[in-house]
């Protein structure tokens, strides 16, 4: 084999699999800022110190993008963000499962598969360059169960131009989205509606407050807050009331 050809597959690709459900807005919009720019290129990769993860201290000898990892790289860093979890930080999919869609897996002869390239990749590069930051779970004493969750990091959205500012939108409006959705569905019954509706403003509060208590958890209830709590029972009582006047 010439020395040109001694890398398997010079020029992966990051392939979906089929039939998964739909990814977040923000993912879609992640990829296409991702794939429209040459990371390769890009001055982290020039001037970030590599630093090793266990001690902090940075790395004397360290290997740089090739062409060859540069090629990995770009597939991996839009696997990662096809598999992300905004709101976690988290790349929802295992080293393996991202080496065999980006193409990066070897087979030998003997039938033994291979996902060296991929987890070097991570290991030896992405990690000390601080695009994303790995940590095991699993039994302290069972290795075989442990496995390693991939943490995406500000530097790895610096690296595909992407704000803080920007993830910060798209997680309020995803946030928003789900509260909307969970509103909807507190009271749905028209004999609820009645039955609040048909009570003093004062009773009726206090019945959606319990409702409301009922419904949320004591994070979401924290996050809320005092201010925020009193604001959607006004908004569900003023609801409620149209929906009712509307239904008679």
């Amino acid at each position: 084999m010439s020395k040109k050809n001694y890398v398997h597959n010079s020029q992966p690709v990051f392939i979906p699999p089929k039939n998964e459900k739909k990814r977040s807005k923000f993912v879609y919009y992640a990829m296409k800022k991702a794939f429209q720019i040459d990371i390769s290129k890009s001055e982290l990769n020039h001037t970030l110190l590599a630093i090793d993860p266990k001690t902090g201290n940075v790395l004397p000898r360290f290997r740089k993008l090739n062409k060859h990892r540069a090629y990995a790289m770009k597939a991996m860093v839009l696997a990662m963000l096809y598999y992300y979890n905004i709101h976690s930080n988290i790349v929802e999919a295992s080293i393996e499962k991202l080496s065999d869609e980006c193409g990066l897996s070897t087979v030998s002869q003997a039938g033994n598969k291979s996902i060296t390239r991929a987890s070097r990749l991570i290991t030896h590069f992405m990690e000390p360059m601080g695009f994303v930051k790995r940590k095991k779970r699993g039994g302290k004493f069972i290795k075989k169960y442990r496995f390693t969750r991939i943490f995406l990091t500000p530097m790895f959205f610096m690296l595909i131009q992407i704000s803080q500012s920007k993830i910060n939108q798209h997680k309020k409006e995803k946030l928003d989205q789900i509260l909307k959705k969970r509103e909807k569905k507190i009271f749905i019954s028209f004999s609820d509606i009645k039955i609040i509706s048909e009570l003093d403003e004062k009773s009726a509060k206090s019945k959606i407050l319990k409702a409301l208590i009922n419904y949320y958890t004591a994070s979401e209830l924290t996050k809320i807050g005092p201010q925020g709590l009193k604001k959607k029972i006004d908004i569900e009582y003023s609801n409620l009331c149209k929906l009712y006047k509307n239904n008679k």
